[in-house]
């Protein structure tokens, strides 16, 4: 059976940070994985967009006082995903910022997971 298409928002969201690569969208627990080059970067689940963040770039998150992801509300599982400031979705130079930041987290985790397989 052929995969569904992204819903709509998704491809919106896709073609909006396209300047940063062939931004792909991918079903992943009932919302959609984003990812360039192999590297997720972004997740939407019941169409709210959350960034990848770690040291580098979770302090503009917190700032802003925005939550990270949890995937299931009742329990206090977050995810280092964070969502980008609402203004940034109707601001596409603004929402490249925050899609920038989460790429960068994913080529940093990236590097670390090359480096630590490196030594072993």
């Amino acid at each position: 059976m052929p995969a569904r298409p992204p819903s709509e928002y998704v491809a919106t969201l896709c073609e909006m940070m396209a300047p940063l690569g062939d931004v792909r969208a991918r079903r992943m627990f009932g919302g959609y994985g984003l990812s360039i080059d192999g590297l997720t970067f972004a997740l939407v689940a019941d169409d709210t967009l959350y960034f990848k963040a770690d040291d580098g770039n979770r302090p503009s998150f917190a700032e802003l006082g925005l939550e990270p992801f949890r995937p299931m509300p009742d329990k206090p599982t977050t995810l280092s995903y964070y969502p980008p400031p609402d203004s940034a979705l109707d601001d596409r130079d603004d929402l490249l910022v925050w899609a920038r930041s989460g790429f960068d987290a994913a080529l940093r985790a990236a590097a670390k997971k090359a480096a630590k397989s490196k030594r072993r």
